[in-house]
């Protein structure tokens, strides 16, 4: 598959500048959210840290709570399934639909039937999959993926979902009403789930090895609804979701909406343990991938994500460039050291999108070094020659730039020079890739090194003042 050129996909989206405003507006707020909620338990920080060692324990002993969450499962009535791929996935979910003679599929939110393009398997084979959350609706009647893990169609305003829902499900495209909506949404999938041959699904946000439960957190009931209304529930679950115990699923539940949305807890939080008389659940664990990054030294510490999004919500890059861009089922920083995990040369290009500021490290809840594996991820990719031929030399240029002192001065005093004079169209040109989307700021009149040496204070041979600086630098 082609390399992902985040940089230019972003365009596409930064060309709608009220869809980027809203973007940044939204996710911001959520950071705020998240901060208030944050603040308001003094145990936060206590909880972060529980939070990390349990997702730690419990990854270094994975194969022992699998074995434990499946044993309890299969006694609880539950049918086990393991799934080596995203292959073996898509084909245990086929096998059981078809050999029940079920031809739809009703389904709640859930990242890894995305990273295993699930309906793409399905859909060519008679199966018809119908997305019951709004945000995921929104995109699969868009034909696109979802943009964020807990908002999947953030980047969308209202005016352009009633359009989508006038073209696709016949409601009035000029009311951009969020209730009508939410409501022709509602009516227009609620029909799916009491069909003859049809099966229900269900992600997994957390799988209880002491007592093999699955637990599913939503705002909207759809996940209730997939579970109890169809004869077939069918849950897919990453292996790295389990943790040990029920007393551990209380940190993970205080913490989880906190950080995704800045809610105090999700509408529902539901517990599927064992089928409901005359129905099936099944469980399908799901490795794809992820034992090899258990394997990987630097990056095994993104299988403590709970998927809650609140690194995307304070990430500058993300925010100004959309979720679509990344290129994969997980965007944003999370995403930045997920998807490298797949296929290193097509997404090499992620973790260069990044400040490296540390904000999300700062928010994640569970306490993934996210900017520091990010910055891993680059010496990785420049290591194996991943790193494009013109960022190479750019990379080339300015690592000599950066190891003369007396280049690097010269260099800003011709370009602050260079700023004030140059007329507009030889600034902005192909090559300057940050006056894409933004004015350069003026030059300063002085450098910090010119005002330094200009005002800096007289030392004595032992390195205190002796008071016989410039400016500020006299005694008080």
């Amino acid at each position: 598959m082609n390399r992902i050129d985040h940089a230019k996909s972003a365009r596409t989206f930064l060309d709608k500048t009220e869809h980027v405003a809203f973007h940044d507006k939204r996710l911001w707020d959520l950071r705020m959210k998240r901060d208030a909620q944050a603040h308001a338990i003094p145990e936060w920080e206590a909880l972060r840290d529980h939070a990390s060692r349990v997702k730690e324990h419990t990854l270094s002993h994975l194969a022992d709570y699998l074995d434990q969450f499946a044993t309890n499962a299969e006694a609880n009535g539950v049918v086990v399934h393991w799934a080596a791929n995203a292959e073996e996935h898509n084909e245990t979910v086929y096998r059981l639909m078809s050999e029940r003679g079920m031809t739809s599929l009703v389904k709640s939110k859930s990242m890894l039937t995305d990273e295993c393009a699930m309906r793409a398997y399905l859909e060519p084979r008679g199966i018809t999959v119908m997305e019951t959350d709004l945000g995921e609706r929104i995109q699969q009647l868009d034909n696109q993926d979802p943009s964020h893990m807990v908002v999947p169609a953030v980047h969308k305003l209202r005016g352009d979902v009633a359009q989508l829902f006038g073209r696709t499900i016949g409601s009035d495209p000029a009311n951009s009403d969020i209730q009508y909506l939410a409501e022709s949404q509602r009516v227009n999938t609620r029909p799916y789930f009491i069909r003859e041959k049809t099966a229900g699904m269900t992600g997994c946000n957390f799988a209880v090895a002491e007592t093999g439960t699955v637990v599913v957190c939503t705002n909207e009931g759809n996940a209730d609804l997939s579970a109890n209304v169809p004869p077939l529930h069918i849950v897919s679950i990453g292996i790295e979701k389990v943790i040990p115990r029920v007393a551990d699923l209380g940190v993970f539940v205080r913490m989880l909406s906190r950080s995704a949305l800045g809610s105090p807890i999700t509408q529902y939080t539901s517990h599927f343990r064992a089928p409901r008389e005359g129905a099936e659940m099944h469980f399908i664990l799901v490795d794809h991938g992820r034992s090899e990054r258990l394997a990987m030294e630097a990056f095994w510490y993104s299988l403590k994500c709970i998927r809650c999004g609140a690194c995307m919500n304070t990430c500058p890059v993300y925010r100004r460039s959309g979720g679509l861009s990344y290129g994969g089922t997980y965007s944003g920083p999370i995403g930045a050291i997920i998807n490298p995990t797949y296929d290193l040369k097509r997404y090499s290009a992620l973790p260069f999108a990044s400040t490296l500021n540390g904000s999300c490290t700062s928010v994640c809840p569970v306490r993934i070094n996210i900017h520091e594996q990010i910055y891993k991820w680059r010496e990785v990719i420049a290591s194996k020659h991943e790193v494009p031929f013109v960022k190479q030399e750019v990379l080339k240029m300015a690592g000599r730039l950066l190891a003369s002192p007396t280049l690097y001065r010269a260099t800003v005093a011709s370009l602050g020079g260079a700023l004030r004079r140059l007329p507009n169209f030889v600034l902005y040109n192909p090559l300057n890739i940050w006056g894409r989307q933004r004015e350069l700021p003026d030059a300063p009149k002085q450098t910090f090194h010119e005002w330094y040496n200009a005002n800096r204070v007289a030392r004595d041979g032992d390195g205190h003042s002796n008071g016989r600086g410039n400016g500020d630098g006299g005694k008080a």
